[in-house]
Formats: C-alpha cells, sequence, structure tokens
C-alpha cells in the first residue's frame, strides 16, 4: 500500500533566487516573489515523489525597478506573453530520511514558452511541528543554467570586451512546505 504525503510550498517562507554577473566582475541577484506549488512524498518509494512549481514571472525583484521592468520586457521574460515559470518534476534519485539527505530532482522547467530538463540538485533540511499544530519541512536546492537555452538572449557588448549580461544563471531555492494530507492507496 503506498502512502504519499502532500506538502504546500509556504510562499511566505521560500525563496526562490537567482545570481546573474554583471559587467562580467559583479553579481546581481534576484528574486521571485509569487511562488505556489506542492511536493507530493511518496514515503515507501521517495523515487516515486513530485514537485510541481508555479512562479509568477511578473514578481520578479531585483530591487532596482528600471532593471525589474526591463526584465519583465520582451527583451527578457516577456511576461505579457508568458505569465508563468513552472518546474514539473520528472524523477527523484535518492532519498530524504534524515536532515542533511542529498538528492537530486530532475524535472521539466518552462521559462519564456521554452521547456528544458534541469537537474536540482537537494539537501533535505529536516522536519519540525510549528506553532500552529501543523508540520514543517524545508529543503534547500541549487542548479545552473544558460539563459539563452530559453530564447533569453538579450545582451549587449561592452567597449572593453565582454558582454553587459552573463549567460550563466545560479538558481538557489529555499523552500519550506506545510504538511497538507497523507493519502494511502
Amino acid at each position: 500500500m503506498a502512502e504519499t504525503t502532500t506538502w504546500q510550498i509556504d510562499p511566505a517562507h521560500s525563496a526562490v533566487e537567482f545570481a546573474v554577473k554583471h559587467m562580467m566582475f559583479t553579481t546581481v541577484r534576484g528574486r521571485f516573489k509569487d511562488v505556489k506549488g506542492t511536493i507530493e512524498v511518496d514515503e515507501k518509494r521517495p523515487d516515486r515523489s513530485s514537485v510541481n512549481v508555479e512562479i509568477g514571472a511578473a514578481s520578479i525583484d531585483t530591487g532596482v525597478a528600471d532593471r525589474d521592468g526591463h526584465l519583465r520586457s520582451a527583451d527578457f521574460l516577456d511576461v505579457a506573453n508568458h505569465p508563468s515559470i513552472t518546474f514539473r518534476s520528472k524523477r527523484v534519485e535518492g532519498a530524504m530520511n534524515k536532515e542533511g539527505d542529498k538528492f537530486k530532482v530532475a524535472g521539466d522547467l518552462t521559462i519564456h514558452g521554452t521547456t528544458i530538463e534541469v537537474v536540482l540538485d537537494c539537501q533535505f533540511e529536516g522536519t519540525g511541528k510549528d506553532p500552529w499544530g501543523g508540520t514543517r519541512g524545508g529543503i534547500r536546492a541549487t542548479a545552473t543554467i544558460d539563459r539563452r537555452d530559453w530564447g533569453l538572449k538579450w545582451n549587449q557588448a561592452l567597449e572593453t570586451g565582454g558582454i553587459l549580461v552573463g549567460n550563466e544563471v545560479r538558481i538557489e531555492l529555499e523552500v519550506q512546505a506545510v504538511k497538507a494530507a497523507l493519502v494511502t492507496a
């Protein structure tokens, strides 16, 4: 008998962040504020677990309004035509039995209307009871992507050589989820 636990991602206590080089020598960081999703954990077969996340592309925030506006434009995310960024897992490799366990989640990342498989390197941060009687769990995940693969190709050549915006984007996730239900099938 399979036991699957559903966890709802808590957007108030989760961070979907990114970092990219600017002018080839400094790093600009940003985050997405509108994040929702579920994590389905198969207690006996963790490899059958799944993750589904939706991010509001317009919620991008780098702390600079003009830059955020440019990132929302057709030069980058084109949020008018592609309002969501999604991640749908395809497989989980490794277990999440105890705090510190490392595992991988492979899935389809859709940005700007293009879907490509990405592997997230994850670490289970543990679980605990919250003050309201619920159970929460934490996961940290990272990946590095090339933004050009998703059609985000805008750039500007620098007079001294190189480019204005780096192509490599580091993704850093800190996810807290609330246990919603245990389903036995």
